[in-house]
């Protein structure tokens, strides 16, 4: 697994509010911006900064419905960051 593949999602995941965002997409399987928006108490443009970095590591996927962009979290790169980390805890010691 290469480095250039996991780098996005660490740096996705290096600011707070980022984290609050995955932890609300993580209770509520999936939210629209307003709905992220009110309940992290943030305004849309900064919160649409931080769903783009998401969205382009791949950490979140979007869904359009009519007028609305629904944003849920991408599993499988999740996976991939546990693995990434799993593999240097084999190096631990060496």
């Amino acid at each position: 697994m290469s480095k250039s593949a996991v780098f996005p999602g660490f740096h996705a995941l290096s600011e707070p509010v980022r984290i609050q965002i995955i932890e609300l997409l993580q209770d509520s399987q999936e939210l629209c911006v307003n709905e992220i928006a009110g309940q992290l108490g943030i305004n849309q443009s900064r919160l649409s900064f931080h769903l783009k970095i998401l969205n382009q590591s791949g950490l979140a996927i979007t869904r359009r419905q009519g007028r609305y962009v629904y944003y849920s979290l991408n599993v499988e790169q999740f996976s991939m960051l546990e693995e990434y980390l799993s593999q240097m805890k084999q190096f631990e010691g060496h």
